[in-house]
């Protein structure tokens, strides 16, 4: 698999594929009219166009076809992330969201579907709150979902509090490696 920037050219199959991927694998979470809301079949393809420019967006290619894609804007929504039907599985979502991740610096936040939370949430996105969407009067539910990645946010999450000779001692900024080898140090591990 390749991954590779988004081109013009491709924004045709990637709504395709979006609109495929939805009515397929989407499926077992959502009704087929709440399918129909989300996925209509008609994607304004310059509107999707400017919003693939706009954004980082990366294309996932396998066998000389596109197996995916997904794209990040620079304060860190990232807003779409689909894999094709007959590639879910293999790692695509991951490669293509870790290379997405990598551009930004701040906190993730996307809002994934029920489809979709399960694979966000083993990548450290915990969820906000749970939503109600509304598109041509039928409701969908989906996930407001942030992975935080900021500086006071993983001092907060790196205080460790360790219990050393009996004592115990808070230590701010250090990493899961420094408790590990603190631990080894003292028989804990």
């Amino acid at each position: 698999m390749q991954l590779r920037k988004y081109t013009p050219s491709d924004c045709v199959e990637l709504t395709e594929l979006f609109y495929n991927t939805v009515h397929k694998v989407n499926a077992k979470d959502y009704t087929k009219e709440q399918l129909d809301v989300w996925a209509p079949g008609k994607a304004d393809a310059d509107k999707w166009n400017q919003s693939f420019q706009a954004h980082h967006t990366v294309v996932a290619v396998e066998n000389d076809m596109i197996a995916g894609f997904g794209d990040i804007d620079e304060t860190g929504y990232l807003d779409r992330l689909y894999v094709h039907m007959d590639y879910q599985g293999r790692g695509i979502a991951t490669a293509i969201c870790d290379e997405l991740e990598k551009t930004v610096h701040g906190n993730i936040i996307t809002h994934a579907s029920i489809t979709a939370k399960p694979f966000f949430a083993k990548r450290g996105y915990r969820v906000i709150k749970e939503q109600q969407v509304e598109r041509q009067g039928i409701f969908l539910t989906n996930y407001v979902m942030e992975k935080a990645r900021s500086m006071r946010h993983s001092e907060t999450l790196n205080t460790v509090y360790r219990t050393v000779s009996g004592q115990k001692a808070a230590v701010s900024g250090g990493t899961d490696r420094d408790a590990n080898a603190e631990r080894e140090a003292y028989g804990q591990r």
